[in-house]
C-alpha cells in the first residue's frame, strides 16, 4: 500500500499520529509538503505600498530559499515523529494541485481538518475541501487535535 500523508504547518502532527497508529508496517509513506508558488510575488508586493518606491531587498536569503529550509526541517520532524521508515518530498507550486499530482498512484492519502474546530462545514478549508473532492485514491480525514465534542454544532433556532 503506497500512502502519502499531507504535512502542514499547522496539522502534520495529527496526520503523522494517525498514518502512525492505523498504517501497517508494509505501507510505504511518502511525507508531503508543498510550499506555494507565489511566496517571492507576494513578498515583493510589500514595497507596492510605499508610492512607488522600491526599498532593497533585506538582508539574508530569499523568501524561496528560506521557504524549502523550512520545509525540509518540517518534514524532517514528521519523519521523526512517525518513526519508521518514510519517503520526504517536498513540492512547490498551487498546493492543492501539488497534493493531487502527487497522490498519482497512491492508495491513500491522510490529511487534517484545517478549518474551525467544530463539528460543521466550517471545520474544512477551501484547499483541503478541493483535495478530498478531486483526490485520486482513497482518503482519511483526521481530526489535527480531539475531536469536538457534538455541543459545537451550529444549530439553527428552530431546531434548538
Amino acid at each position: 500500500m503506497r500512502v502519502v500523508v499531507w504535512i502542514a504547518e499547522d496539522t502534520w502532527e495529527g496526520c503523522v499520529d494517525s498514518a502512525g497508529a492505523l498504517l501497517g508496517d508494509d505501507a510505504e509513506v511518502t511525507l508531503l509538503h508543498v510550499s506555494p508558488s507565489d511566496l517571492e510575488a507576494v513578498a515583493a508586493r510589500g514595497g507596492a505600498r510605499l508610492l512607488g518606491r522600491h526599498p532593497p531587498p533585506p538582508p539574508g536569503p530569499p523568501p524561496r530559499v528560506i521557504a524549502e529550509e523550512e520545509a525540509h526541517a518540517l518534514l524532517e520532524a514528521a519523519r521523526g515523529r512517525l518513526g519508521r521508515p518514510a519517503e520526504i518530498s517536498a513540492r512547490r507550486g498551487k498546493i492543492e494541485r501539488e497534493v493531487l499530482a502527487a497522490c498519482g498512484g497512491a492508495d491513500l492519502l491522510v490529511l487534517a481538518r484545517d478549518g474551525e474546530p467544530r463539528l460543521e462545514p466550517g471545520s474544512i478549508g477551501p484547499r483541503t475541501r478541493f483535495v478530498l473532492d478531486h483526490a485520486p485514491c482513497q482518503v482519511l480525514l483526521v481530526w489535527p487535535e480531539p475531536p469536538p465534542g457534538l455541543d459545537t454544532i451550529k444549530l439553527p433556532p428552530h431546531l434548538r
